[in-house]
């Protein structure tokens, strides 16, 4: 369905954009073929580079990739809207044939390749850092003030490799957190593809420890194999079971549970009820869920805050509406969800087959939790 939608956009810009230049017909066909590939070069990669998860390309075609990807479909956009606008301007004379213009579609074309060059920057660059400050009932007084930093949606891969992981190692390292906390979708690829790239994730620190889960994307490719390579970096993966964290005299709970598409691989599916087995009722307690689903299945169940990715913000403003359809409403930022808190991150990177962020920058996470007033 993916490939059919690609190549569907592909006619949309060769048919809006392209057929109507007075360019010859040769020039016009190279240019369909070439919007064509780029549609379809997640299939080719697939078919003939490693999977559509994790193309074992070099990291420079991957970003021309998704630059040449990212101006079609910021082009297939912009187009849409002209086409409407001339639509309902039919009979406005001017309006209308200015949006229909030869000129002006080709413009739309070199807008959106420049556009999108800085799009593909913005993904792959160092994320900074962006604090959040949460209040939660339940946390003790003791524990005011305590720093969590939150990494989600690493995606190692050929795009984000080992210099990249270790400058958001160092900035990460750099807030002297107390708690470090991982929300899934570390990897793209196989251990043997990734284990140097992720190395660096061995020299993560924090006072009171660093945890992790898995998100949808361990699960592509030897997720046991994960597991245990994420033991061996000193990562503890809570997989459906919480952990108490002490400090000050005081404890809150720390949990954690599985990813839906654990179902597809025969592994355990995500489990509240199991993560929060014997948690006292009146405990502080943070969820970690890769994806911002069952918010309100989750505060129920007793979570006084979620931390969630997956959605990487949307990426790109005005398509993150779409993100956001499919997540339950939540795509971004801080929710209030019954009695708990949800906080879903923009992720620090993103998966490599669309490398683009525009008005939707990445992130590293902190935290600041806040006992109640009163």
């Amino acid at each position: 369905m993916f490939h059919l939608i690609t190549g569907l956009i592909a006619l949309y810009v060769f048919w809006r954009m392209i057929c109507i230049q007075r360019w010859s017909r040769p020039v016009k066909a190279l240019l369909g073929v070439l919007i064509l590939l780029v549609a379809e070069h997640h299939l080719i990669t697939r078919s003939f580079f490693g999977s559509m998860a994790s193309p074992e390309i070099p990291g420079e075609v991957l970003m021309l990739l998704g630059w040449a990807f990212g101006a079609l479909i910021v082009s297939a956009l912009v187009l849409l809207v002209l086409d409407f606008t001339a639509l309902v301007f039919a009979r406005a004379g001017a309006v209308g044939r200015a949006a229909k213009a030869p000129g002006l579609r080709a413009g739309v074309g070199a807008a959106a390749m420049l556009l999108s060059a800085f799009g593909v920057w913005q993904a792959v660059r160092v994320p900074d850092v962006r604090d959040v400050e949460i209040e939660l009932a339940q946390l003790p007084s003791e524990l005011d003030g305590l720093q969590l930093v939150q990494l989600t949606d690493l995606h190692a891969s050929r795009l984000l490799q080992r210099p990249w992981m270790e400058a958001v190692v160092a900035k990460a390292n750099a807030l002297q957190p107390d708690l470090m906390l991982i929300t899934g979708d570390l990897v793209d690829g196989t251990v043997a593809a990734r284990e140097q790239d992720v190395e660096p994730l061995r020299d993560l620190r924090a006072r009171l420890g660093v945890y992790a889960i898995p998100g949808n994307h361990e699960y592509y490719a030897e997720y046991q194999n994960w597991l245990g390579h994420f033991e061996s970096l000193g990562l503890p993966m809570l997989l459906n079971e919480h952990v108490t964290i002490e400090d000050a005299g005081a404890s809150l709970v720390l949990a954690g549970i599985t990813d839906p598409a654990a179902s597809r691989f025969g592994q355990p599916l995500p489990d509240i009820e199991a993560a929060l087995a014997g948690v006292p009722q009146e405990a502080a307690v943070i969820l970690l869920s890769h994806r911002p689903l069952a918010a309100s299945g989750n505060a129920l169940a007793g979570a006084d805050l979620q931390l969630s990715g997956h959605t990487h913000g949307g990426q790109v403003l005005g398509m993150h509406w779409v993100t956001q359809a499919f997540n339950e409403g939540y795509v971004s930022g801080l929710y209030t969800v019954g009695d708990m808190r949800l906080y879903v991150s923009n992720g620090a990177g993103l998966w490599n087959g669309f490398p683009l962020r525009l008005g939707k920058p990445s992130e590293i996470t902190r935290i600041t939790l806040r006992a109640a007033k009163g």
